[in-house]
């Protein structure tokens, strides 16, 4: 059995736990995956006895549809802008500092699209200050 005394212990030594835990969403956006986790959540916590109105569920299934579509017209834009820089003098500002080059390659991940311009990988789009 847990005295008043311990179970103050526990809670302070969760709280303290909880506030040194590193942030897992930095930036404080929601992706797809957060998304769908809620939805799990709201599913999972609701009253069988009262189900959540079924319109609603559909009107979010539908806007979830919506924004991935989006996301991925976006993502597609984007690459094809990319392709289109292949063999393309640029000049980029990126952290190490300027440069000019043509650009060899592309690459897209889950971050986003970079380009690699004579040997130098991992420079973003939005880092390209001029296409000749």
């Amino acid at each position: 059995m847990t005295t008043p005394t311990t179970a103050t212990a526990e809670v302070h030594a969760s709280k303290a736990a909880a506030s040194a835990a590193p942030a897992s969403n930095p930036k404080g956006m929601l992706g797809q995956n957060d998304f769908l986790k809620l939805m799990i959540a709201q599913l999972q916590a609701q009253n069988p006895l009262q189900p959540a109105n079924t319109n609603e569920y559909v009107t979010e299934l539908a806007q979830f549809t919506q924004v991935e579509q989006t996301t991925n017209l976006a993502n597609a834009s984007e690459l094809s802008g990319a392709v289109q820089l292949i063999g393309r003098t640029v000049n980029y500002a990126g952290a190490g500092g300027a440069g000019t080059g043509k650009v060899e390659s592309i690459q897209s991940n889950s971050s986003g699209t970079t380009v690699t311009v004579e040997g130098t990988p991992g420079i973003t789009l939005a880092s390209i200050t001029e296409v000749k």
